[in-house]
């Protein structure tokens, strides 16, 4: 009996160790934190404390996800981005984590519907990231060019790596359909189905900044204005105060420094 019992405690230390060693299996070195320091706001508008934290849900995402370039030869620089794009919208959500996505390939700029990335953008290239379905199920495909340009000091409003891991968050309920069910309070469900409607209606009339993508769907609408949210906080909780109090909620995040 005290046999089987040590025998018991050693399986389960070697299980412990096991998965610690998993979990610890990426290491934010300190040119990867420079590269997060020089190309990522939304990390150095953290206190000490959270940027830790951010680092460790940065190093969890890179042993989950198998990140592939697709011609060209992937940097650190890629990594950190694509990763960093994950880890924004979920900063919120402590125990959270991406079980809808398996691999990220990264092409070196925009691409077809057939995924093919030479030639001539007036030739249908023109996609900029995507969410993969059917036989690319658990693959997202992301353009460089945009994920440099949106994560650089110029960079606008759009953010092509949120926007996509934000389809995922909403796919994580089942349906991509621009309701978080997962992670918006019951009582908020149809107040924001509301002011979807009300916005993508102010869009079409040419009254609203936000861009007339959103206005593709309910699901391009919470992508778009999520990119808005945490690409240009304080400019969104001006311009539209509501919405910026809504995905507040959605993302238990306040990224606004006003």
């Amino acid at each position: 009996m005290i046999v089987t019992f040590i025998i018991l405690i050693a399986l389960l230390f070697f299980a412990f160790k096991g998965k610690k060693h998993k979990a610890t299996q990426t290491v934010i070195n300190p040119a990867q934190k420079q590269i997060l320091t020089t190309n990522i706001r939304f990390y150095n508008n953290l206190s000490d404390i959270d940027k830790l934290y951010f680092e460790d849900k940065i190093e969890q995402f890179l042993n989950d996800v198998r990140i592939e370039g697709v011609g060209l030869e992937l940097t650190d620089t890629d990594r950190i981005m694509i990763a960093a794009s994950a880890v924004i919208p979920i900063f919120g959500f402590k125990d959270w984590t991406y079980r809808n996505v398996t691999n990220v390939l990264l092409y070196p700029d925009t691409f077809n519907k057939d995924f093919e990335f030479e030639g001539n953008e007036g030739e249908g290239r023109s996609i900029m990231g995507m969410v993969g379905s059917g036989y690319m199920n658990g693959q997202m495909i992301l353009s460089r060019a945009a994920l440099t340009k949106d994560f650089s000091k110029n960079s606008g409003r759009e953010n092509t790596g949120i926007h996509e891991f934000v389809h995922l968050l909403d796919k994580a309920d089942g349906a991509t359909d621009g309701i978080p069910e997962g992670f918006l309070e019951n009582e908020y469900v149809e107040p924001w189905v509301k002011m979807m409607h009300q916005e993508i209606f102010k869009i079409n009339k040419g009254r609203s900044d936000i861009d007339i993508y959103a206005t593709t769907n309910e699901a391009e609408f919470f992508a778009v204005v999520s990119e808005y949210f945490f690409s240009k906080p304080e400019q969104f909780q001006t311009k539209h105060p509501e919405l910026y109090d809504m995905l507040s909620r959605v993302f238990g995040q306040y990224p606004s420094t006003k």
